[in-house]
């Protein structure tokens, strides 16, 4: 298991137009993505700040979804839109065999 949890700071003249863009790349990538098993979406209103908790099989999956052709469009146009963004990874611990 691959986490990454993202927090972005969006500048607030374009809020509106920034959040339909990130509910379609979600969207997609969980559809599309079978690596992908979880896309959550929380913001701060007040803050114009985004955070995503995503959930993949592994490392790799995680690398696939930054190559595919819907996260690449949306960081293209959502690109400009974001002030900050900051991103940690995180493995999940295997279970330790009891015997």
């Amino acid at each position: 298991m691959h986490i990454v949890c993202v927090t972005l700071r969006v500048d607030p003249a374009q809020w509106d137009a920034f959040l339909p863009l990130m509910r379609e790349n979600a969207d997609a990538s969980l559809a599309n993505e079978p690596g992908c098993h979880v896309f959550e979406i929380s913001v701060d209103e007040g803050l114009c700040e985004v955070f995503l908790y995503e959930v993949y099989a592994d490392a790799a999956a995680f690398a696939a979804h930054l190559e595919t052709a819907h996260f690449i469009a949306f960081d293209r146009a959502a690109g400009p839109m974001i002030l900050t963004k900051d991103v940690h990874q995180y493995s999940g611990l295997k279970e330790a065999a009891h015997g």
